[in-house]
């Protein structure tokens, strides 16, 4: 196949602030490729950018990037952009630790270290020893840690490492007396952890069976299974826990007890949070086979596993609560009919549950901000955790027989500060609390309430300097998602951060397709009713319009993964009502999403086209690929995304790019940004990190003419 790659003339003279320059894209190459879908033919005309292996896919990125550098490069705002984004990263960061054997461990970075550190400690008063340094593990610091579990005697670590944002990864073991690691390696672990049995012999884990050649970073994950490995034997020895032969889309979570006697095993079907629940027996905390036994695997609600004792199994679930409620299962009679209410559902969505000191702690969003209540065994209630502020608070993990947890508190202008929490006494203390750059006296976060086309009310977080003016004039930089159950809460971000001190103001909108208030607020935002979200976030950039907060000439929009699929949406249908749009690793072939890695695991929430005519005719409706509009004046768009992405593939923004760009959009620039080395977002290094967000917000900054000092 013969390469083509001229370029034509896009757009002449741009009406942004970068001097006067004539855009050209690479041209993308289009073939006749139509699917037929209930009677309607849909083109597909840049079908070849789904192969990421072809010469040709390559050399379109190499050419895209070219243009992308060019501009990028030109703009007087990306010098000032990374340099301020880089002094507010520059601070000490520590993630919340927990307890394991008599030890203590956490994560540390020293402000612009690629990656974290992993640390243990006997007391929170020695001098930290580290365990597992990412930084040597490669030159250019994309090899991370995805997940390190402990032996119940802090003796070993098993660790998962991921190379260049890919979800694949390698669990390993190492011997923290000697800081070396054992012979035993686990390859193809993907959407895993590990968890070890109390004897120290071996962990489980669930993985993948190895991908046909080429098909790595963008073939279908199907069919995963639960194992135990026991230390000292190759992974070809491992015995098989779990699987489903007749269900592909089975995949695993397992966790041992705090007694170690017992195997508490969540069944996933979806990226949702339905699922479903077995256990198994851990005879004298080991592992000696038997078949999980099924608790619930209807997947019609969720069922979080908090707690074994006595026993019952106590899970925290929205079934007949779409708010969440506690519920305690006897073992021995596990039929639902017998599940013991501890803690009914109330006013307000329960995000998290756990086990500590003999006590519950719930985590519940009040208007999307964090609330912890304290209750008893019986479930009695207690007592609140006593929080510095409205925020977000997470962590409170531990043993039912540990005497204190650890967990953070951010906000929109609070860097995360970490506590240590006693849960006898209820007393808070500092653990670390980050110095930085970043004056948070100078800002302020106000929760305001914005009302969508439905008349459905939901609250946005405004941030930003004290006493500034509003008249309609300020740079808005709205963020959003929507999707998933998964709660968008005020936290403290660089990206936020840094657009505040440029001079503009950041909002964080908690739209339908979350969890903010439960069950059936997810739901409103899912499949048929996906609409919904879109209403919501563009209902947030006409109330922050209406109420002089910005302009349509000051406004941008900014989400990732499914939240780029909410900025290509939007900037589809209200492309007057933005200056200017950043879709991050977005969704946005909304027909072909569930061929591609874990696609298929969306469908809870979006429906496939191939279910019915009326799921098909909602997708195309509102799929950012098929709904770019010729004649339609566009906001400047950055597309982003990574060249590894194997959780939303790179073809998704691909094939969106190339039709922004072949269309009639107008002279705003229509640029993707094409990280090498890198994926979805997890792992990626602190150099890379600054390099794209400062990068967004000086082209964000660049449209609107904002001048950064």
């Amino acid at each position: 196949m013969k390469l083509t790659l001229s370029a034509i003339a896009l757009a002449a003279v741009l009406a942004t602030g970068v001097q006067a320059q004539t855009m050209t894209y690479p041209v993308a190459r289009k073939v006749e490729q139509t699917d037929a879908y209930h009677g309607t033919s849909v083109a597909d005309p840049y079908r070849w950018l789904e192969d990421d292996n072809s010469a040709e896919t390559k050399a379109w990125v190499v050419e895209q990037n070219k243009v992308t550098d060019k501009f990028l490069e030109a703009m007087p705002q990306r010098l000032p952009a990374r340099r301020i984004y880089t002094e507010l990263y520059n601070f000490e960061r520590f993630g919340i630790p927990f307890q394991e054997g008599g030890r203590y461990f956490w994560s540390r970075n020293d402000g612009l270290q690629q990656q974290n550190v992993f640390y243990w400690a006997k007391s929170l008063k020695d001098t930290p020893q580290v365990a597992l340094d990412p930084n040597a593990m490669s030159k250019d610091g994309t090899v991370a840690l995805t997940g390190v579990v402990p032996s119940r005697d802090g003796k070993l670590l098993a660790y998962g490492v991921a190379g260049a944002g890919s979800d694949w990864q390698v669990w390993k073991v190492r011997d923290l007396a000697t800081g070396q690691d054992l012979a035993d390696k686990i390859d193809w672990v993907k959407f895993s952890g590990a968890s070890w049995t109390a004897d120290g012999k071996g962990f489980f884990y669930a993985r993948y069976d190895a991908p046909k050649e080429g098909e790595k970073l963008t073939g279908a994950n199907y069919f995963q299974k639960l194992y135990y490995h026991r230390l000292g034997t190759p992974q070809g020895e491992d015995q098989l826990v779990a699987e489903n032969r007749d269900d592909k889309e089975w995949g695993f979570g397992a966790e041992v007890s705090d007694d170690g006697e017992l195997l508490v095993i969540s069944v996933w079907k979806s990226a949702g949070s339905k699922n479903g629940l077995m256990v198994l027996p851990l005879p004298k905390g080991s592992f000696a086979g038997g078949k999980p036994q099924p608790i619930a695997l209807g997947f019609d609600a969720q069922y979080a596993p908090v707690n074994v004792i006595g026993g019952k199994l106590i899970v925290k679930t929205d079934k007949d609560a779409p708010r969440g409620k506690l519920v305690a299962i006897d073992l021995k009679n596990p039929a639902p009919a017998g599940w013991k209410t501890l803690v009914a559902e109330g006013p307000d969505a329960m995000t998290a549950a756990s086990a500590v000191g003999g006590r519950y702690l719930l985590s519940y969003l009040h208007d999307a901000a964090t609330l912890v209540r304290v209750h008893a065994a019986d479930g009695k209630p207690l007592s609140e955790v006593a929080l510095p502020g409205i925020g977000t608070a997470g962590g409170f993990g531990g043993r039912w027989n540990s005497n204190e947890t650890f967990f953070s508190y951010t906000s929109l202008t609070t860097p995360a500060e970490i506590l240590r929490y006693d849960v006898a006494t209820g007393g808070i203390e500092p653990f670390k609390k980050p110095k930085t750059a970043f004056n948070a006296d100078e800002f302020e976060t106000r929760r305001e309430f914005v009302t969508s086309k439905d008349g459905t009310r939901f609250p946005i977080f405004i941030a930003a300097k004290k006493g500034m003016k509003l008249d309609g004039t300020n740079p808005t930089l709205l963020y959003g998602y929507g999707g998933f159950d998964i709660s968008i809460t005020p936290a403290y971000n660089i990206t936020a951060a840094t657009w505040m001190r440029m001079g503009g103001v950041y909002v964080s909108a908690s739209i339908r397709g979350g969890g903010e208030y439960g069950s059936a607020w997810h739901e409103a935002g899912t499949k048929l009713r996906k609409q919904n979200v879109f209403d919501d976030f563009i209902a947030a950039g006409e109330w922050l319009v209406k109420n002089k907060v910005a302009s349509p000439a000051t406004l941008a929009i900014n989400g990732g993964s499914n939240g780029g699929l909410l900025v290509g949406a939007v900037a589809n249908q209200r492309p007057e009502l933005f200056a200017a749009a950043v879709p991050q690793v977005g969704v946005m072939d909304m027909l072909r999403y569930q061929n591609f890695t874990i696609g298929w695991a969306w469908a809870t929430d979006y429906g496939t086209a191939k279910d019915s005519p009326e799921m098909f005719k909602a997708l195309y409706a509102y799929s950012p690929l098929h709904n770019v509009r010729s004649g339609a004046k566009y906001p400047a768009v950055l597309v982003t995304t990574g060249d590894h992405d194997d959780r939303v593939v790179p073809a998704h923004s691909f094939k969106y790019a190339a039709t922004l760009q072949a269309a009639d959009t107008g002279p705003a620039p229509k640029l993707i940004r094409i990280e090498t080395n890198a994926g979805h977002g997890a792992g990626k290094p602190t150099s890379k990190i600054i390099e794209e967000r400062s990068d967004i917000l000086a082209f964000i900054a660049n449209t609107m003419k904002l001048d950064v000092k």
